[in-house]
């Protein structure tokens, strides 16, 4: 008879060994000027690092692929020589304290603004459908850097050839984010960005191979991440869905529950790392929509899936240990590591946690207030 895995307890997923199953959640600060990781993200990302007391992984804030895929001001990319260069010395520092982090990549779709996108043009999206949503500037104001959201722009649809490039800009990301010392990638596919865009009919309302049928709204999904995985070996990749999340313009599809299931038999063969999954509303309720997350485990692990199940939304030590009773391999904590760097260590220990000042969640340039500031426990 098996013990339940604690929260604490080392895991094997793809080629890592974690020293615990705590994962620090992706968290956009937006505190990367010019789009360029800086010496004090590694300073943010090392502080969260250690073995013990941090994550046994880290996912990396969501992180650009190409120039058409930012919605908000000062998030770093990895599709310039510049940004994997300066992401080195950030993953270095985790490596250092026998931590692993993979690379989020990102294509945030119709939640951009024409500031954002080269030449001012068009965000582009699977249909040309606005979102009801915003994004985040940051413009110069009498010599001050200022912040705040905006109205996402009227975004035009993709075409056939741009979207296979969106397919080679993940794959080519990828393989960027080795070269920059990251253990591996999680393709972002949830709250309402591009790739979960293609999966919603609200959003994607074309007439083509990649809209109308759920097969075909999976289609670029699928692509992704056969392609990411051709590309650096899919033991190193990991997925994020959050199959009835409403924000960022997404609306729940009717059809939730049968679009994701057929979309993890779609991946089972392919020997991912992981499966992240957002239960419910992100940051919100976790039953806010009707949905069988044990039903969607079930179909994938049928199918011949065995990638590790990623939990994510509102969780705390007693939930965790009730997912990880039910099933789950590893749980995503996010807010949690903005004001706690040793969050694992205080999980364990029942507290205490420091609160978070909300005012520098996003942006903040190189100013170290609400970012590396935040006291462990000695």
């Amino acid at each position: 008879m098996q013990n339940t895995p604690s929260l604490f307890d080392p895991i094997q997923v793809g080629p890592w060994n974690l020293s615990n199953r705590v994962v620090m959640a992706p968290l956009t600060r937006n505190r990367a000027p010019g789009q360029i990781p800086t010496s004090l993200m590694a300073t943010y990302y090392g502080q969260r690092a250690h073995p013990v007391t941090g994550a046994g992984l880290i996912v990396s804030e969501g992180t650009p692929v190409c120039a058409e895929g930012y919605g908000y001001s000062d998030t770093p990319g990895i599709h310039e020589p510049g940004q994997i260069e300066a992401w080195k010395p950030v993953t270095a520092v985790v490596r250092a304290q026998g931590g692993h982090i993979v690379c989020q990549l990102w294509h945030v779709g119709r939640i951009s603004h024409v500031e954002l996108q080269p030449g001012g043009q068009a965000p582009v999206a699977p249909s040309a459908v606005r979102a009801n949503a915003k994004c985040y500037l940051i413009k110069n104001e009498n010599g001050q850097r200022v912040g705040g959201f905006v109205d996402c722009s009227e975004p035009r649809a993709l075409t056939l050839a741009e979207i296979a490039g969106v397919v080679q800009s993940f794959a080519q990301g990828a393989r960027n984010a080795i070269t920059a010392g990251f253990d591996g990638i999680e393709i972002h596919g949830a709250n309402g960005y591009l790739l979960d865009q293609f999966l919603r009919e609200e959003s994607n309302r074309r007439a083509d191979a990649y809209g109308g049928s759920i097969a075909n709204r999976c289609r670029l999904m699928v692509e992704v991440v056969r392609a990411c995985c051709e590309a650096i070996s899919a033991d190193r990749v990991g997925l994020r869905l959050s199959p009835v999340m409403e924000g960022n313009g997404a609306v729940c599809d009717p059809q939730a529950q049968a679009i994701h299931e057929h979309l993890v038999r779609e991946l089972a063969p392919l020997g991912l790392a992981y499966l992240h999954l957002i239960e419910g509303q992100t940051g919100g309720a976790r039953d806010h929509k009707p949905f069988d997350y044990a039903a969607l485990r079930a179909a994938y692990r049928d199918a011949g899936g065995r990638a590790a199940w990623m939990v994510n939304n509102g969780y705390d030590r007693a939930l965790a240990d009730q997912a990880l009773a039910e099933g789950a391999d590893l749980v995503a904590f996010g807010k949690g590591f903005i004001a706690n760097p040793d969050l694992t260590r205080r999980l364990r220990d029942g507290g205490p946690f420091n609160e978070a000042d909300r005012s520098t969640f996003y942006g903040g340039g190189e100013a170290a207030r609400g970012y590396t500031d935040y006291h462990a426990l000695s």
